[in-house]
């Protein structure tokens, strides 16, 4: 669920849902505006909202490794935050 939010960049259109198929406009297809769970884009659609949203927090990427993100507190400790994401 975490790829359906996802909003897009592109011009993505998708023909008809089967069960949902107008049809008295069979050549008519779908602009999806919101991305869908097997979209090749959808991973990285979330990975730039998720980079966005921690940028925002006050957390810096690593430069060394893109899944790692570090946050210095005002009494001089660290947050380290490690992203891993399984799609198996």
């Amino acid at each position: 669920t975490a790829f359906l939010p996802g909003n897009l960049d592109e011009y993505i259109l998708m023909s008809q849902p089967e069960g949902y198929e107008d049809e008295d406009s069979t050549e008519k297809v779908c602009l999806l505006k919101k991305s869908l769970y097997g979209l090749k884009q959808s991973p990285r659609q979330w990975n730039q909202r998720f980079d966005s949203f921690m940028i925002n927090s006050g957390y810096q990427r690593s430069k060394y490794n893109p899944c790692v993100y570090t946050q210095q507190l005002n009494d001089g400790s660290y947050i380290y935050l490690l992203l891993y994401v399984d799609d198996m």
